[in-house]
């Protein structure tokens, strides 16, 4: 899911130079370049525009990609979002309730989804992203964001314990600082240059780092 940008695209590409046919949802980024980069890579490709918050929707790109594909062997959940940064003292209900439904509620409806079919066939695999936001609070103004996505990382291990005895596994990944049109909208660059200077590397990461990751979780070598 999101797969028209950011790291949600590195890890469309990845999958598909592994030899995967791929589905992407999208909401407002053009998927045409994800789509004909899955294609150059020799997969097939589908775009599907969708509302991940809303149920019917969660439920129509699991039925397509099976219609589509004939099978759905891997659920990668990761659309999602900051909205914007609020202190909490200025934080509307809204806007709490948008960062749930967009990072959590959307993950939720895909992974019941997804499972409904992998269930039926005792296999299948799902990666769902967190952040570091998740363990060490995010950044300022970002408390909504980082409850969320710290609620993502406790269900990946409730998830995982529930269908990992049916086959189906349950990884995440959460990334900190990548590269990505999130941080160039909401992250002033005196916080980028602060962060690659505590990092080990000293760059930022990368959409191809977020996709080997979740290529090698989705893959019987994990």
């Amino acid at each position: 899911t999101g797969g028209a940008s950011g790291i949600g695209q590195g890890v469309a590409l990845a999958f598909a130079s592994e030899g995967a046919n791929v589905a992407i949802t999208y909401a407002t980024s053009d998927p045409a370049e994800t789509v004909a980069a899955i294609k150059d890579k020799g997969g097939k490709a589908l775009a599907i525009k969708a509302d991940l918050r809303l149920e019917k929707d969660a439920d129509l790109i699991v039925k397509e990609t099976i219609a589509a594909f004939g099978d759905l062997d891997v659920l990668v959940a990761n659309s999602g979002g900051l909205l914007k940064r609020s202190r909490v003292v200025e934080t509307s209900l809204e806007l709490w309730n948008e960062a749930l439904a967009i990072n959590l509620t959307s993950t939720f409806l895909c992974c019941r989804a997804a499972l409904r079919h992998m269930e039926a066939k005792k296999k299948g695999n799902i990666v769902l992203m967190s952040s570091l936001a998740a363990h060490d609070g995010g950044g300022f103004g970002a408390s909504h964001y980082a409850a969320t996505k710290g609620a993502v990382l406790t269900y990946i291990r409730a998830l995982a314990k529930e269908v990992g005895p049916l086959g189906i596994r349950v990884n995440g990944l959460a990334p900190g600082l990548i590269a990505t049109r999130f941080h160039d909208t909401f992250t002033p660059a005196e916080g980028r240059k602060a962060t690659v200077e505590r990092t080990p590397l000293r760059r930022e990461g990368t959409p191809k780092d977020c996709a080997g990751a979740a290529t090698f979780l989705a893959s019987d070598d994990a």
